[in-house]
């Protein structure tokens, strides 16, 4: 292939994925081109092929999706000092326009112009990383010297930084029992991230098996199939709960578990018609907290993964060709066999 064009995964709506070629495009001063390391395929990429959309965010033009990704630079504009061509690199995904209030305000995953990559939520589409070459800003990069760090663990940098912003969220956790529903990647992040907050305890809940194996791999102390035991019988377990599961069945356990004066940490995206505890907010004078992307803890979620005071390696179940990207959103989709696809070059 001319070195001009480029092979990128697109999702043209539900179902629709094509493979097509798109010329790379030219490097500012302060740009770098990359060639993938390797691309995790999250839940909202999934949504994104199995529906189109991703609650409000619909796919009206063709989507590049991927934002959880690794590279190697191959070339570099003539004012970049970060980084060095053959250096791999973790992406940060998140383009905060860093001038409005949130931004000022130190909250910068909550911008009023968030510029997210692989995301329909602004049009055109922020297109993502799942092509062989594409160019990015060198603010966005952080160098991985380290020889023994792939570039597979360090595209779990993002998904890493989703659990370390919960658990940031849910405040101080020395010596508390946390709860974790939903096992999969995000969920076992967020296991992880629990550990090194100093979590006394913490559980993981799941109605899949392999799921659940993975949860202790990542650190959790006691595994619960959630389908298996009544919401009632979890009651006043948990200092924090953690929904990462994105499912009503998930949040009631959460809302059963917590005890009085506890916290909610809501990490999952939950049907619109869902109704609101609020009564039970109230008396038992529980703080229920949103969780939305993360900011800051990127850079912590990086720092982590290159000193493997968090081994994310368990959690990569394969790794794909991106010429079979397919192949690899369908494995990403059944559960009973996959944790984290990753797209890769050949």
């Amino acid at each position: 292939m001319d070195k001009r064009w480029t092979l990128a995964c697109m999702i043209h709506g539900r179902l629709d994925l094509r493979l097509q070629e798109e010329e790379a495009p030219p490097l500012g001063p302060t740009d770098v081109l990359l060639r993938l390391g390797a691309g995790g395929i999250c839940g909202s990429d999934m949504h994104y092929f199995e529906h189109g959309r991703v609650g409000a965010f619909e796919v009206r033009e063709p989507l590049i999706p991927g934002h959880e990704a690794s590279g190697i630079v191959v070339a570099i504009g003539p004012s970049v000092t970060r980084v060095q061509p053959g250096q791999k690199v973790a992406i940060n995904p998140s383009h905060p326009c860093g001038r409005c209030d949130y931004c000022s305000a130190g909250r910068g995953n909550l911008c009023r112009k968030m510029f997210f990559l692989g995301s329909a939520s602004v049009f055109p589409h922020a297109q993502g990383m799942f092509r062989e070459r594409f160019v990015m800003g060198e603010r966005q990069l952080t160098a991985i010297d380290e020889p023994g760090i792939t570039l597979g663990e360090i595209a779990c940098a993002e998904p890493l930084s989703i659990g370390l912003h919960a658990v940031n969220r849910a405040g101080p956790m020395i010596g508390e029992t946390v709860l974790v529903t939903g096992a999969g990647t995000i969920g076992a992040m967020c296991v992880m991230a629990a550990r090194l907050a100093g979590a006394a305890q913490v559980i993981a809940c799941d109605v899949n098996d392999r799921a659940l194996g993975i949860a202790r791999q990542a650190g959790a102390d006691r595994t619960v199939r959630s389908d298996q035991v009544a919401a009632s019988e979890l009651g006043d377990l948990a200092d924090v709960t953690i929904e990462a599961a994105g499912h009503p069945s998930a949040l009631a356990t959460c809302l059963a578990a917590t005890k009085r004066g506890g916290r909610i940490i809501q990490v999952g995206t939950l049907p619109p018609e869902l109704p609101f505890p609020a009564n039970s907010l109230m008396q038992r004078e529980l703080d229920y907290r949103g969780c939305f992307r993360a900011h800051l803890e990127f850079d912590w979620a990086v720092q982590a993964i290159r000193s493997r005071r968090v081994d994310v390696r368990p959690l990569i179940t394969a790794q794909i060709p991106l010429s079979r990207s397919l192949e690899a959103f369908e494995l990403a989709l059944d559960r009973s066999r996959s944790t984290k696809v990753q797209l890769v070059l050949e």
